[in-house]
């Protein structure tokens, strides 16, 4: 461990205190009381330490380190707010590794500028999409639909970042970045079971992701002939049932796919009413393109089979993706070359989840890094990386940063 290792693990031991939870988790969502205590902690700990804090106008926040005048920026970071009753450990550690690989370079001279920033409701568990802030920030969401959208609350988010002051201006743009780089969990347990260090992030998984609307009609539970039952609870169910089909009958050791249905709402929710609608989030990912597609294929094709057996209609009321992106050999190169540097072991791994990089990734030059998460256990409030890993983790994200900012694989 670095001499500043330990200011970096008291850090994050305050960062983790915002939202925190019983069972050592954090429930910090975008925009929520406890997320907004946190990034003011976090524009604070900034401006003590000779940053510039700005926002933009969807109240992604940054921290600017400018040592050369009118020189493109290096940005590093990933987010603070969480799943609900989350780890502490996804996206938090990250944007407080950033902030202290990028306080450690601040006396020295580089052509590039350093630019710190904390992602607007990455994880979309409030707001949908996931990877919100830089979606915007990348054109790939508008920004005038991402101000509208609104939680299930009905709370839109404009009206959210303007009660707590999280927007303004002078915030860099996309032109303005000449490299990206962010540090994250794993997620998973590749490195663990292979006992490296350091993951080197090389490509991105494929993913589609639909939001479906199961349309029935509201009836008895109890008096209501089955045969003329209409029920949307029914169809979800199937669906869900469907989505682990397509798993277990396509995955192989060599293209593995997952798939999963998430968050249900059901209505009119009632113990005694056969449901009306029922809507749901499925997705699916594969690091093969082709048997995502087939994938795809087939769930188009056997909704239309529960549409049938269920009597009920079924909609993809929203759908969005990605396919599988390499990030730059040259950022790979380079971290492994600063990993070997600090005698740190690693290896090159895909990424399953998706992250802000991955927004990032195809704009302009990206650096993804992982560390190790215990046992693998992510979105759970078990969540955990090693206060090693940890710091070993910001070790090589500062060797990264000190050579991206030196112009080594530049973009602009």
């Amino acid at each position: 461990m670095t001499a500043d290792g330990p200011a970096f693990l008291a850090d994050f031991a305050t960062l983790s205190g915002f939202g925190a939870t019983e069972r050592g988790g954090v429930h910090r969502e975008a925009a929520s009381d406890a997320d907004t205590e946190q990034w003011a902690w976090f524009g604070r700990w900034l401006a003590a330490r000779g940053f510039t804090v700005v926002h933009d106008r969807i109240g992604n926040q940054f921290g600017l380190l400018e040592r050369t005048p009118g020189a493109p920026y290096v940005l590093v970071g990933s987010h603070l707010d969480s799943q609900p009753f989350g780890g502490r450990w996804d996206g938090a550690y990250g944007v407080l590794a950033a902030a202290h690989a990028a306080h450690r370079l601040a006396g020295e001279r580089h052509p590039l500028n350093l630019a710190v920033v904390n992602w607007f409701n990455e994880e979309g568990s409030r707001f949908t999409p996931s990877m919100f802030g830089s979606a915007v920030f990348t054109g790939a969401l508008d920004l005038g639909a991402a101000l509208d959208t609104r939680d299930p609350a009905g709370i839109r988010v404009g009206d959210r970042l303007a009660a707590t002051g999280r927007t303004g201006t002078g915030a860099p743009a996309l032109a303005g970045i000449a490299a990206y780089a962010e540090i994250h969990i794993e997620q998973g347990r590749v490195l663990e079971d292979t006992g490296s260090t350091i993951g080197l992030v090389e490509a991105t998984w494929a993913a589609r992701k639909y939001d479906l609307r199961v349309i029935g009609e509201q009836s008895h539970t109890g008096s209501t002939v089955m045969a003329d039952r209409r029920d949307a609870l029914l169809g979800a169910a199937r669906l869900v049932v469907l989505a682990r089909e397509l798993s277990d009958e396509l995955s192989t050791a060599d293209a593995p796919l997952h798939t999963s249905v998430s968050r249900m709402k059901v209505e009119p929710n009632s113990p005694v009413t056969v449901a009306r609608e029922a809507t749901l989030n499925l997705d699916l990912r594969s690091p093969d393109e082709p048997l995502l597609a087939r994938a795809d294929a087939l769930l188009h094709e056997r909704v239309a089979g529960i549409e049938r057996s269920a009597r009920v209609e079924i909609v993809i009321a929203g759908s969005h993706g990605w396919g599988v992106q390499p990030f730059p050999a040259a950022g790979v190169e380079l971290a492994g070359e600063v990993a070997d540097g600090l005698g740190l072991s690693h290896r090159r791994i895909p990424t399953v989840a998706g992250h802000d990089s991955v927004n990032l990734n195809g704009h302009v030059p990206t650096v993804m890094l992982f560390v190790p998460s215990v046992a693998g256990i992510s979105h759970n409030e078990r969540e955990h990386t090693t206060d090693a890993d940890a710091c070993a983790g910001l070790d090589v994200l500062t060797g990264v940063l000190r050579r991206l900012a030196a112009g080594e694989i530049s973009g602009r």
